[in-house]
Formats: C-alpha cells, structure tokens, sequence
C-alpha cells in the first residue's frame, strides 16, 4: 500500500484498464470504440489512474462538459467510468483516485464536477451531493402519432447540422431557464448524427434525436421552440406505431409532451439519480443563473477538507440574476454548510430538508430568500455519462 499513487493513465495501460473495467461492471461493450474514446481522453490529461508499483489499480476519465444552471452554462468536469480492481476494494484506493480527480477538475478550470454514483459512501465522504435525476417517461406511440403538427416543414439531419442542434438546444435552455442538461463537446454531437442506429430530424425551431430499443422506440433528446414544432417532431416519432407500441422519452417531468399527450405517461417512469460538487465556490457562484430582480445578501461558512480553498467566511451577494461570492470577516448570523449542503444548496434543495439532513445550520433568518434565489425548476439531466 505504501507504493500506491495517483498517475495519467498512458496508452501501454489500456489493456489494464479495460481488464479492471470488465472486473468492475462484466464483460461488454466494443473494445476497439472504446479504446479510440479512451485515447482523447488521454491526450487531454483526462484519464487517470491508481497505481500500486507498477500495476494499475483503479481509474476514473473526466468528460470537458457545460451544465446548465438557471439558463447559464457553467464548465463541468462529468466523472465517469470510476473502476477499482476488486483485491483493491475497501483500502481506500477509490477515495485515493477521486481525490486526484477533484485536484484534476481544479487544474482543468471546471467549478462543477457531476457523476452518477455507483456508491454514495464513496462520493458523500468526498463532498458529493444528489442534486437532480434523469427521466425516463414512456408513451403509447400511437398516442404521440396523432398529435398533428403537419404543416410544420421536418427534414432528416446529419453532421453537418450538428452547430444548429447546438443553437437550438442552447437557445431552448436559455428561454426556459433550465438547471442541470449537459452540452456535450461538438465532436460528440457529431457522432452522434453520423451513427445509422440514431434517427436525427430537424425543423426550423427544434430537432429530434431517437432510436430502437428492444422493439420500442426511445428519444435521447427533443427540443421544440414552439407548439407546432413539438406536435411535428414528436408525431415524427409516434410515426413508427405500427410496429413500435412504446415510446421511450428522456425529457424533464414538466415537458410540454406531458401536457400535449392525450394519455398519461406510464406509471413505471424511470428515475436515475445523479450528484454534484462545487470545486471553486466563488466561480461556481458566478457563473450560475439566478432569478432576476431579486437581491440577496447573506453570509456563509463553508467548511470543505478535500478543497480548502472553498473553506472559510464569505459574503454571498445576489442581484440582476448574477452573484459575487467575496472572502469576509466571521458573522454569527452566518449559515453554515458542508462541501455536500453546499452542493445541494446549489442545485435548488430546500434548506429545510438541508437542516433535517444536518447539511446546514446557523441562522436561519434567510432560509426562505435563499430557498427563492436557488429554486428552480427541478434539475434534470437528459443523458447518462
């Protein structure tokens, strides 16, 4: 154990990796697709890994993503494929690695990191908080073929619109303010519109993106600037009733469909949970959206072990839909928060059940001014990394 210690993972130590990877989630996936994403991650210092002497034992990739947050878009650092070879569980080899990982998301300039936890004793101990989920709703296809939108003009897409998907989604997440959707790098985007297994069509205001599965249909994404277009795109899919009976739809609970659909969504809807963790406070801070015509000052005392530089006494100041986090003297009416309550305060959760939880305490004079600045729409995300 003394030998033990967080490297870049180099390309001779793929075949390592992949070994650890199918100990830790079994054998599949295609290992030479794999091997060709796994390489920009390297190239990038993006990948890394534990080693003990010379054997690799662990390691996590780090995704360059953007997250919405109240219409805004803030760098976030999404953590995926976090894998520790079985003899190596419960020594701390996985504390070890997402340590290195924070320090990493500090160096890359991301004030948010995210993940979908496998664990959550791992990612709370390290200041990982739950702050939104991704949904899975299904509809009767037939259901969504009949929802008109005929005279709106639909056309196939491919790569080379992949710039305006990235308009029209930015444009949709701005106008709605939406907290918690990724904007996925443009190399991706365009893969994504090369692969023959995905369906991608496109109207002047709004695209659809979907698929097979398992003999339904599922839709990655849809966005819509306006009714006609949500009616066009989502009867595009429906289109496929006669051989498909469901629609599988990853969308925010409050989508229009739920509204334009003539029959309720299945009641087995999915949920997957996902967390988050503030590594630069006061950056964080800024670069998120918040309501605006409201003003807000308040006093915080953050107390963050694995990043210190969060920790301490600041001043909170919140106008014209922005906010300034600054270094202050000590203030007894401070509220008081973890690295996790300040996550979850971030992404919308009640102070209330924050207080409940242990995640806050002190004053408690703005809870409900802080409840109103950090509210939203509930934070969701449309993919899984």
């Amino acid at each position: 154990m003394t030998e033990l210690r967080v490297v870049d993972v180099v390309e001779e130590q793929l075949d390592s990796v992949w070994q650890v990877r199918n100990r830790s989630f079994g054998p599949g996936g295609d290992r030479e697709e794999w091997t060709k994403n796994a390489r920009t991650f390297i190239a990038d210092g993006r990948m890394l890994g534990v080693q003990d002497g010379d054997v690799l034992v662990a390691a996590a990739r780090i995704w360059p993503f953007e997250q919405w947050w109240q219409g805004r878009r803030v760098p976030m650092g999404g953590v995926a494929g976090v894998v520790v070879a079985p003899e190596y569980r419960g020594r701390g080899v996985g504390s070890l690695l997402m340590r290195g990982v924070l320090r990493r998301c500090a160096e890359k300039g991301y004030p948010l990191t995210g993940l979908y936890p496998a664990t959550t004793v791992l990612y709370r101990r390290l200041g990982y908080e739950f702050a939104g989920s991704r949904y899975r709703f299904s509809f009767q296809a037939a259901d969504l073929r009949t929802l008109g939108g005929s005279g709106t003009a639909v056309r196939k897409a491919g790569p080379a619109d992949a710039d305006r998907f990235l308009e029209l989604a930015s444009k949709a997440h701005e106008t709605r303010r939406s907290s918690g959707p990724l904007i996925w790098p443009r190399s991706e985007i365009v893969s994504w519109l090369e692969d023959e297994d995905n369906f991608a069509y496109l109207a002047d205001d709004g695209f659809v993106v979907y698929n097979w599965s398992d003999g339904d249909l599922a839709v990655d994404e849809l966005i819509a600037g306006s009714e006609e277009t949500a009616r066009a795109l989502w009867a595009t899919v429906g289109s496929g009733a006669s051989i498909a009976r469901t629609v599988h739809a990853y969308c925010a609970p409050f989508d229009p469909i739920h509204l334009l659909a003539e029959h309720e969504a299945d009641g087995d809807a999915r949920t997957v949970r996902w967390m988050l963790r503030l590594i630069d406070a006061p950056a964080a801070l800024a670069a998120r959206g918040f309501p605006e015509n409201v003003v807000l000052e308040a006093d915080l005392r953050i107390d963050d072990p694995e990043l210190p530089t969060n920790t301490g006494d600041w001043h909170l100041s919140i106008a014209n839909g922005s906010a300034r986090l600054t270094a202050s003297e000590p203030s007894p009416d401070a509220l008081r928060l973890g690295a996790r309550g300040l996550a979850a305060l971030y992404a919308g959760t009640p102070l209330a059940a924050l207080r409940g939880a242990g995640l806050a305490t002190g004053a408690d004079v703005l809870d409900p001014a802080l409840d109103a600045v950090f509210g939203s729409p509930a934070p969701y995300m449309l993919d899984y990394f």
